[in-house]
């Protein structure tokens, strides 16, 4: 199979995927998540992905389970239909979740709630304050997962809670036969809770991508699979990812994971979307800036918001230009790229 990364940072690349990748990915999902014939899936995630694809479709297929096809996501109507069919799960985008969650007050069914046993998270990073409200307003455990095309999609996943923790803000361990390991430049460990370039290997781990000599030296140094990502393990193993390596602010030579601003961003709560990404600036070469939505029926100033943002960010990470719009620019799949956001918003 051929599929498209989603060129977060460049142009989409073609990577290709043998029947032996598939295969073992669809094994590490299922047995990460206990999929069986019991279970069954509102399926909102576009089939053209491997997120929607492999996790929602095709891993539900392999185990036995019910996929209920429910065609373009609709928060209005997300509810109704997990009810109706009995979705025991699903699977989604950050900013699906948070959509659903703007919605919880008047879609959700409290007095009959549907018999969830999990709800999964992936493609994007989700805040801990924006998972905490999920696991409040949706009675059920959220798992956050950690997934790229190159690896037939799950590389990492927070346990089901009779598993072990799961840790908000971490995207969990490396599940079934994926291997996680945090190198350095050098490609070498970098000892436990140092940030380093997140790095894999594994039967579901592409064999390369097709005609780009470049992306495969520089995708394969030291027989791992670089991501791309910057990330460091705890004492347990858990993964927790500060940024893409292309996306950090450089700040006059200080280094400013967009992730951790969003997450503060997002502990308004007001604010129901929030983005930050690298501006130009003459001073300092790059400064931060940040896009936020409101929650329905709210009003916030860009003054308010910073003072927020000072309660937890240092003066130097602190946005300093805050746009308030009503919707972000996402692509097809419903991800948020911070390098299209940063190229709208700047130019105005």
């Amino acid at each position: 199979m051929y599929m498209h990364t989603s060129g977060t940072t460049s142009r989409p690349k073609r990577v290709r995927l043998t029947h032996g990748n598939l295969v073992a990915s669809l094994a590490n999902i299922q047995a990460t998540y206990e999929l069986s014939p019991a279970d069954r899936t509102l399926l909102v995630m576009p089939l053209f992905h491997v997120h929607g694809l492999i996790a929602g479709l095709l891993t539900s297929l392999a185990s036995g389970g019910t996929v209920i096809l429910h065609g373009r996501f609709a928060a209005s109507t997300f509810w109704k239909h997990v009810s109706t069919h009995g979705a025991t799960w699903y699977t989604a985008v950050p900013t699906m979740q948070q959509v659903l969650l703007m919605r919880a007050e008047t879609d959700f069914p409290k007095d009959n709630p549907p018999p969830l046993r999990f709800i999964r998270s992936c493609s994007a990073s989700l805040a801990a304050s924006v998972l905490e409200r999920l696991e409040k307003a949706f009675h059920a455990p959220v798992l956050e997962a950690y997934a790229m095309t190159e690896n037939a999609h799950q590389m990492t996943s927070n346990p089901l809670p009779k598993h072990g923790p799961r840790k908000p803000g971490s995207v969990g361990k490396a599940t079934g036969t994926v291997k996680v390991a945090i190198l350095d430049d050098n490609c070498q460990p970098v000892p436990t809770g140092k940030v380093g370039e997140v790095c894999i290997q594994g039967p579901s781990v592409t064999p390369g991508y097709v005609n780009n000599e470049e992306a495969n030296r520089v995708g394969f140094m030291g027989g791992w699979f670089h991501t791309g990502d910057q990330g460091f393990l705890d004492e347990e193993d858990y993964l927790t990812l500060t940024g893409r390596i292309k996306e950090l602010i450089n700040r006059g030579g200080e280094k400013i994971s967009p992730l951790e601003v969003d997450a503060v961003l997002l502990s308004h709560p007001l604010v129901g979307e929030a983005v930050s990404f690298a501006a130009p600036d003459e001073k300092y070469g790059e400064e931060v800036h940040a896009v936020v939505t409101l929650k329905p029926g709210s009003s916030l100033s860009e003054e308010a918001i910073v003072q927020h943002c000072r309660l937890s960010l240092a003066d130097f990470k602190l946005p300093k230009k805050v746009y308030i719009a009503q919707t972000v620019p996402r692509t097809a799949t419903g991800k948020i790229q911070r390098r299209i956001v940063a190229e709208h918003f700047l130019k105005g």
